[in-house]
Order: C-alpha cells, then structure tokens, then sequence
C-alpha cells in the first residue's frame, strides 16, 4: 500500500511501529543498461558547404568519416543565429516561444526576447538527467542573460541549472581561443595553460569532455551519457596553432570565385544538391576577385587561411573524441551528431578585418596598413574575421549569410552518425527539417517519451518532430507542418517546398518590406524568385507567416533603436545597473557586460599595501594583446597603457612605489576628439600625465581582472602577472553622459558574438 511521506515520497514499503512490523521499499533505478549515448556537437559559423563531405576543398576528415558512416541532411535548417538556435536545439520549441527572438544579452521587455529559457520549456538536459542520464556540457553556452553571468549571478540561467550535471566552457557567445574567459561548473577558473605552453581551448575542451565521460564510465558504466559540446570554432576570432597555420599558406591565392565554383561542383560530384541547381549570384558588396586590389587579395586570402587552420583543428578534435569513445567501447552505442548553429558570419564586411573590434567601434579596417600583420593572422595577437566573398563561398550555393533568413543564413550541415542504428553510410537525406527536431528525435531514437511536467513545472508544446524515420529510409515521409523563421525583421517561411522570404532593412517599414517566393523542391538556392509569376502562391504563404507568427509568440516585430535592447541590463541588482563600482579583491573574473564602461572615461582609485621589492605586478587589466588596458608595477613603478589596436597610450610614474599603503588614482577625461587625457598620481601627487589617442567605446570582448591579467594587454609581462601586494579597494567612477555611439557599438558587438 502506498504511503505518502512528510516529503511527499509515494513509499511503497511498510512503516510500522518497529522495524520488525515494517518493510523497506526502494524507488527503481531510473538507469537502463545498455541504453544509448548522445554526442552532441555544435559549430558555430559554419556554412552550408564547409565541410568536405559537403563539398569545400578544406579538411574535414573527421567528419567525413563520421557522414561516410552515417547521414548527411541536406535540409537542415537553423534560426539564424547562435542562441536562438540553440534554445530551439535543447528545447525543441521555437525560438520566440521560448524568449530568444535574437542573442541572449538582450531583453526587450517583450515574451520573446528574455534572453533566458522558461521553465515551462524544459531542456533535453533535464529530461535525460530524470531518466538516469548523466549530462555534461562543455563549450559555449550563451544562454543567460550575460548581465548575469558574473560571479554574483543570479545562476539561474547557467548550465548546471538548466539540466547539467557538470559543466566546462566559456558562458559568452565568443572567446579568444588562446586566452578564454573559463567557467567550471559555477566558478571562474583559469585556463590550464596559454600559447606558449601549446594551448588552445577546443583542445582543453574536448579534453574535459573525455574527462567527465572517462569519470562515468569507470565509476557507473552502466549509466549512460548526454554530452553537449559547442566549439568556439568557427565564430571569430579565427585562431589556430602555428602548424595548422603554416599548412594553409597560399592555399587560397586564386580567390573565392575560384573556389566557390570548384566547391558548387564537388557538391554535385557528392549528391548534395540536385544536378540541375544554379549558384547563387554574387550578394551585394561581393566584388569579384579579380576587381579586389593586389593587398586586398593578400589580406582576404590570409584570413581565409586563418579560417580553415581552425576548422581543420577543431575537426582533429572531432577525432580526438571519436577515437576516446573507440577506446572505451562506447562508440558504436552512441548517437553523434555535427551541426552548424547558422551560416556562415557577414561581420567581417566586404574586406575582411584583423582587430574585429574595429568594426564594433566604427573603425574602417584599412587594408594596407592590415597586410603589414599578415603573419599576426590566426595567432594571439589578431581577433580576425572573414570578408563577405568567402563567407557567401562557404554558404555555397546559397545566398546572404547568417542573421538573414534566406538560405545562406539558414541552411546548415547536420551529420548523424550511430552505428548500432544507422546502417545507411553515407547516404543523404533531402527532407526539410529544423532545428527544433533534433531534441524530438534524440528523445525517440531513446525510447523517451516528451513529458508533461518537469520539476512540478507544466510544459508547453514541443513544436519539432522526429526525424528517426529518416534512418532507414531515404524516402520517409515526415509530418510536419510549415516552418517559420524571423530574425532581426528579416522573414520567410516554408511549407510543403515553397518559401517566401523577405530581406528586411532595419528603419524600413515592415509593410514596404519585398517577399520573394521560391519552389525550393526545384530551386535548391533560391535562385528563380517566383513572386511575379505566382501572386496567390506568395499571398498565401505571407498570410501564413503572419498567421504563424501569432501562434508562436513573434510578435511584436522588433526595430526600435539601440537603447531599448540594453535597457533592462541597467535594472537595479545587475553589475552594469551603476555608475560607482566598489570592488574589494581578490575578485572573481569580470565578464565584459560586468565591467565598468569606460567608453566615456573614467577614474579609478586603488587602495594598496605594496611589499618590499620590485612589487611587480597586475593592479587592473582588461582586454587582450588586441586591444584594453592594464594599470601595473613594472620595475617598481606604475605605468598605465591603453591599448589601441596595438597602438599603445602608455604613461609611467618617474619615481618607484615604496613599501607600504598608498592610494593610487588614475583619471581618463574623454576629450571632445574622442581622445582620453590621462592623469596618474599616488597619494594626491601626479606621477605622470598624457594622452589617449581614442577611446573605444567597445574596448574588448575579455573582460576584467583586478590584482591579476587572464591575458596580457601589453608585452610588457607575461601573465598572470600576479601583483605581490595586498589590494583593499577599488573604486570606479563612471560620468552621466553616455558618449554618442557607445550603445550602438556594444549592440554591434553582442550581435557579432553570435
């Protein structure tokens, strides 16, 4: 008879009076031996055709064998963009419906743009937690609202409590590859090691993976496990180890022209798309090769270099996985899945950029001045992203890129890979599908049913389908309805092979917005635009946008200006909500929306207690060898360096601190130019003054450390350059006035960390 205890356990036993008139009881292990694993891996920024198997020229060989042996989709579709995408992966609701209209930094004020999951829209992390799994995420996550993902929370939003049992990785949507901003579980933490020592973080995170796997399957193998990794790789900054660099020299000279046609042709060789398919025309702003100047051509084709350096490393750490499963005899019981979050980035603009915080800051990449770095390209000293004609060239053969809804936004590679289900190698599926059916399919190729209630929380519908009976046959019919997509007012939907799809002009109004209409059945990359011909077809279709956009919560569509997307970031309880930061270290790691904004200038004031000796060390840095700044004692005496895109502003006091306590203050002015005057003292004496040549408005993606350096600003020292000294206070001050500009720059950023 069941009982219900104190806790509301349902106790199945006996509970007399003494234990002799009582009789235990157990629930049942919710661990099934012999069930199956779950891999998934996800990409970021990776077109339709970069892969080998999908038809570029780069190496991939990983994955090749991973689609040799398994299936390529080549209907895949995403939202767009990096944590729309991915809310839709682990959720399998559609975006909006779960409050991630666009990047998870913002919040509009709207339902669907919060920036975090409901509870209502339970991860597949938490579903295959209450079903014995064990779940371990490792990666990017960026799914929290960035202003709280300081060390003072709130945590709500982080890994492990949304379904992770352990979690490694770096919370923002972008990291430097060499010198990562590291969360482990719910703590800052350094990286293991930097480039000198060899280190790069898609190795250290394939590493911890195998760790918390090996950990699992030493202690309970009868347990099985839910892996979710996401690459750095292939958002910018594109950086890679030396070797993998050195490979790719002058690989790509003949330009993207060239290789997109070879690429639009191997994809034909490989069936990937129909032999009748045309290739897009150039997108605006793509010049033809040959039209580019002799150092536009150098710097274009280096940083197309760069680019797949990195893909050919992450793919030999694809391997590196592939082969640690192969050594535990998990791999043949283990569902591997490889997808791309969106297509191909636009960010790098028409000429590609080495310091991708120019383009945050409004800053012009100048070309020449560029090509006299080259050799800095994939390395520790360049945040490098790549110009529009090779990204159009790795969406071959579609066109726009990530952030639209055509097609080169859209459509993205998906490989899954399961030997002990998936006897079909190498074939390929055309059937559309999206996103939001990867966690429906996970859950049924499991034999887990799509509960009702998590964690006494009533769940909303799942609005994807299974696509497991694609796996043994190519011809499965698949029931789904239309599929819409939007995102930042750009359009489309898709039902039964015809899209319509609008290009939308941010401040244009949404009504004079012009939808195009394709038969994607026969127009594989949307090439023949059938609006004219097909009036009724293109009304019905827009009339269903509107109508599917109210179902699932798209509405309002959203083109207010900067200001209203950071607005709730300022509320009260949140880091960035003030204009005084009072700082008592030792600290945890800063992450860039938890820092003082000093686009504006600033003052800061540190109280210390500095030792005998040299003293040497970190009192503040923010930023990288790119571009921050890093207050220091070097020698003995304190410089101040403000790092411009390796132009650095750099005063230093003319007399060395002695030992004891001392307030020191530095003052930043910002000047009607754009410019800083600089004025450091110590103990109410000037030591120094002088000039900044410009303030940035966004000075780098890496946040701050107080008493320390995560990465080195300067060449001036190696970090972590731990300041000897005892740091009581800092204090920032911030001005009212807001510089025109600085909120415009920090929405270009968080839209790029996509």
């Amino acid at each position: 008879m069941t009982k219900k205890t104190p806790a509301g356990e349902d106790f199945q036993g006996v509970i007399g009076r003494t234990i002799p008139e009582s009789q235990p009881w157990w629930p049942a292990s919710k661990i099934k031996p012999g069930s199956p694993n779950v891999v998934l891996v996800v990409l970021d920024d990776t077109g339709f055709s970069h892969f080998g198997c999908y038809g570029s020229t780069l190496a991939t060989p990983n994955i090749d064998a991973l689609a040799a042996g398994g299936l390529r989709f080549t209907g895949f579709h995403t939202t767009a963009l990096c944590s729309p995408t991915r809310a839709c992966l682990l959720t399998g609701r559609n975006h909006h419906a779960v409050g991630m209209r666009a990047i998870s930094n913002f919040d509009t004020g709207y339902p669907n743009m919060r920036g975090a999951l409901p509870r209502s829209a339970a991860t597949l992390a938490e579903i295959l937690r209450d079903n014995g799994y064990g779940t371990y995420a490792t990666g990017k996550w960026h799914l929290a609202p960035m202003a709280e993902c300081s060390a003072a929370g709130p945590y709500a939003n982080w890994p492990l409590q949304k379904g992770f049992d352990r979690y490694y990785g770096f919370l923002q949507g972008e990291t430097d590859q060499f010198f990562p901003e590291l969360t482990h579980d719910n703590h800052f933490i350094d990286a293991p090691g930097g480039p000198e020592d060899g280190y790069h973080v898609s190795e250290d995170i394939v590493d911890r993976s195998a760790g918390m796997i090996r950990d699992q399957v030493s202690l309970v193998p009868e347990k099985p496990f839910f892996l979710y990794l996401a690459f750095g790789a292939m958002h910018s900054p594109h950086q890679a180890p030396q070797a993998y660099l050195d490979k790719w020299r002058g690989k790509f000279d003949a330009g993207w022209d060239v290789a997109r046609e070879e690429w639009f042709a191997r994809q034909k060789e490989l069936g990937i798309i129909p032999p009748d398919t045309k290739l897009a025309p150039h997108n605006p702003g793509v010049r033809p090769w040959a039209e580019l100047s002799a150092n536009e051509q150098r710097f274009a084709a280096r940083l197309q270099e760069a680019f797949a350096a990195m893909l050919e490393h992450t793919d030999d750490q694809i391997g590196r996985l592939v082969a640690f499963l192969k050594s535990i005899d998990q791999f043949d019981n283990t569902l591997f899945i490889v997808m791309s979050d969106n297509g191909a980035s636009q960010e790098g603009g028409a000429t590609g950029v080495l310091d991708e915080m120019k383009w945050f800051n409004g800053i012009r990449e100048s070309v020449d001045e560029a090509v006299l770095r080259l050799d800095d390209i994939g390395g520790p000293n360049s945040h490098c992203n790549i110009p529009w004609g090779w990204a159009q060239a790795g969406n071959t053969p579609l066109k726009w890129y990530k952030q639209n809804t055509h097609g080169g936004g859209v459509r993205d590679p998906l490989i899954m890979h399961w030997p002990n289900r998936v006897k079909a190698g190498g074939e390929t599926r055309d059937q559309f599908c999206h996103v939001i059916d990867i966690a429906p399919t996970i859950l049924d190729a499991l034999g887990l049913e799509t509960p009702n209630v998590v964690a006494g929380v009533p769940q909303m519908p799942v609005h994807g389908i299974s696509l497991a009976p694609t796996f043994a046959d190519a011809g499965a019919s698949l029931d789904r309805g239309p599929q819409y997509f939007e995102m930042l007012g750009h359009r489309g939907i898709w039902k039964d092979g015809w899209k319509a799809v609008t290009h939308h002009d941010q401040g244009k109004p949404f009504d004079d917005d012009r939808w195009e209409l394709y038969h994607l059945a026969e127009d594989f990359s949307e090439h023949e635009d059938l609006a004219s011909s097909h009036p009724e077809k293109l009304k019905e279709l827009v009339d269903l946008w509107w109508a599917e956009a109210d179902t699932h919560g798209v509405l309002p569509l959203d083109d207010r200006s900067a200001m209203a997307l950071f607005r709730a970031s300022m509320r009260p309880g949140l880091p960035s909500s003030r204009r005084r930061f009072v700082y008592y270290p030792p600290v945890s790691h800063l992450v860039s929306e938890a820092c003082p904004p000093v686009a504006r200038g600033w003052t800061t004031r540190v109280t210390i207690d500095h030792p005998k000796g040299h003293g040497d060390g970190a009192l503040i840095a923010r930023g990288t060898l790119n571009s921050g700044f890093a207050l220091i004692v070097k020698n003995g005496r304190l410089v101040f360096d403000y790092n411009d895109f390796h132009h650095h502003s750099r005063v230093a006091a003319e007399t060395p601190l002695t030992p004891g306590p001392h307030e020191i203050a530095l003052t930043v002015t910002r000047t009607a130019e754009g410019g800083g005057d600089i004025v450091l003292s110590v103990d109410g004496k000037v030591e120094a003054t002088g000039k900044v040549r410009r303030l940035l408005y966004m000075i780098s993606t890496i946040g701050m450390d107080l008493g320390r350096s995560l990465s080195p600003v300067t060449d001036d020292y190696v970090a972590p350059f731990t300041y000897p000294g005892q740091i009581a206070k800092v204090v920032f001050e911030i001005p009212q006035d807001m510089p025109k500009g600085e909120v415009k720059a920090q929405v270009r950023a968080e839209m790029t960390r996509q």
